[in-house]
């Protein structure tokens, strides 16, 4: 590579990454492996290689960890005004490169250029929405009930964390983490999905732009997250994980947390409910539907997984569907007209099929798509399938894809039965004109963010999480974001 590793180009071809930085981010510095280990990363919409990232060792991890508690006490210690101040640049330079951002994101990713330039504008977000909240945080003071002394509460910083995000949203899950535990005043260690690791690094040329100092946020690419994650965690002074990924890791990760007291922040696996009544607005649960289902093509856990119409309403909501899916154009992401992009892998795509086939061995109806397409990349179109069983394995499992199921339902109790007929409990929704019954459903339903009459709930200014089997903790929102990376500390006074 020609250009230097810090490099960020405001106008490139799409098609070449030489620009962007390629290396581990430790300690300011951009360096190979130890070992001189690669992983490559492909273009999801042709299977081509487009680059190749440093496969970190273990003695890369204690490297980090290193800078990341060099860093520490000096971070700890500037002031929260300051701390602000370099998080607003930090979302002014996102918003600066967005295009560029977008564009790397679609290559790597394969998500459409508007799903990307709609993650990078929330991604950015997170910056300012904690910048703002930096300079707000605040302890206690009170008194005794014995009057003996007074309580203090100080909130302090955890400590180092590691952070661990998914493919789907590779800009998006890591600022979601990042910009909080700055403004709590921690220092970091992302790992980001070995998938879509080039905009973790670009980010983190970005970062260094606006002023985040040297060690701060450290970012390494592995092909073994299993055994780096174990020797990060089992150093004394990492204090935090935060993992964004499936409930089977998570539950790994929790048990590994678990054997040094490590606290943790999981958003897990999600198996969303997509509720239509009868007295719904028809066009407005149509347009929801297509939001919460193809947000990146489906591959998000918060999308539409299980949709359930009242009877009444069911055959003029399936033949919309089904119409509005059918006219999405698909494409390589990078296209401008792009309007559903590929699977990330091929692994992805093969399930999908298995899931769209089990639903029609067991009496589902495929309205659009239903098959895998020839030609090159990991595609598969958007479908609609009708008359799905409760049965049916894509009731019980992600879709990750562009599949609406449809189940016809005919009670409230009985759209309130399925809804929660699932280990997974993060998002749901529901479309009804009766404000009164919508309040009573959402109140029902087990999970831990709920879009009524709306196809789309994240905001940095929510608490993002789930109950049940889809996590613990919660991201995002007024004080639980930040709190996520912070610790308590009681100080009893008596003057």
């Amino acid at each position: 590579m020609n250009l230097p590793y810090n490099a960020f180009p405001l106008d490139q071809d799409p098609y070449d990454v030489r620009g962007f930085p390629h290396r581990l981010y430790i300690g300011g510095q951009w360096r190979p492996s130890s070992d001189g280990g690669l992983i490559e990363v492909t273009d999801p919409s042709s299977g081509a290689v487009i680059a190749a990232v440093p496969d970190a060792t273990l003695e890369d991890a204690a490297a980090a960890v290193e800078a990341a508690a060099k860093a520490a006490k000096g971070w700890r210690q500037t002031a929260p005004r300051k701390r602000s101040e370099i998080l607003r640049r930090c979302f002014e330079l996102m918003v600066e490169r967005s295009e560029t951002l977008a564009m790397l994101i679609s290559l790597e990713n394969g998500k459409a250029l508007r799903d990307a330039r709609g993650e990078v504008a929330y991604a950015a977000e997170f910056f300012r929405w904690n910048a703002e909240e930096a300079v707000r945080i605040t302890g206690e003071f009170g008194t005794a009930p014995s009057g003996a002394n007074r309580i203090v509460v100080d909130y302090q910083p955890i400590g180092i964390c590691i952070l661990i995000t998914p493919w789907n949203f590779p800009a998006a899950m890591a600022t979601r983490k990042i910009a909080p535990a700055l403004a709590a005043g921690c220092t970091v260690i992302l790992k980001p999905a070995s998938e879509t690791p080039l905009t973790a690094y670009a980010l983190a040329a970005l970062y260094s732009e606006a002023g985040v100092p040297d060690g701060v946020v450290n970012v390494l690419t592995t092909s073994t997250p299993g055994t780096l994650t174990s020797a990060i965690l089992a150093d004394p002074r990492v204090r935090k994980l935060s993992f964004t990924g499936s409930t089977g890791i998570g539950r790994a990760l929790l048990a590994e947390a678990a054997k040094h007291v490590t606290s943790c922040s999981m958003e897990l696996g999600g198996n969303a409910p997509f509720i239509v009544f009868d007295d719904a607005d028809l066009d407005a649960a149509i347009d929801g539907a297509m939001i919460a289902k193809m947000r990146n093509a489906g591959e998000a856990c918060t999308a539409a997984n299980r949709i359930y119409v009242q009877s009444g309403i069911h055959d003029a909501f399936a033949d919309g569907l089904a119409q509005r899916m059918a006219a999405l154009k698909i494409g390589a992401g990078t296209k401008a007209d792009t309007e559903c992009g590929p699977m990330i892998t091929k692994k992805a795509v093969d399930k999908i099929d298995r899931l769209v086939k089990d639903a029609v061995n067991r009496g589902a109806k495929a309205l659009c798509g239903g098959s895998v397409p020839e030609g090159d990349g990991f595609f598969y179109p958007p479908t609609v399938l009708s008359e799905v069983s409760p049965d049916a394995d894509m009731a019980h499992e992600e879709i990750f894809g562009p599949v609406a199921p449809i189940t016809r339902f005919e009670s409230e109790a009985q759209a309130i039965f399925h809804a929660n007929n699932t280990e997974y409990g993060l998002a749901a929704y529901l479309y009804t004109r009766d404000v009164a019954r919508g309040m009573r459903v959402a109140a029902e339903i087990e999970a831990g963010m709920i879009g009524l009459n709306r196809g789309l709930m994240s905001d940095p200014a929510a608490p993002f999480g789930g109950v049940k089997q889809s996590g613990l903790g919660r991201e995002g929102g007024q004080h639980h974001g930040i709190a996520e990376f912070m610790e308590a500390k009681y100080i009893a006074v008596t003057f």
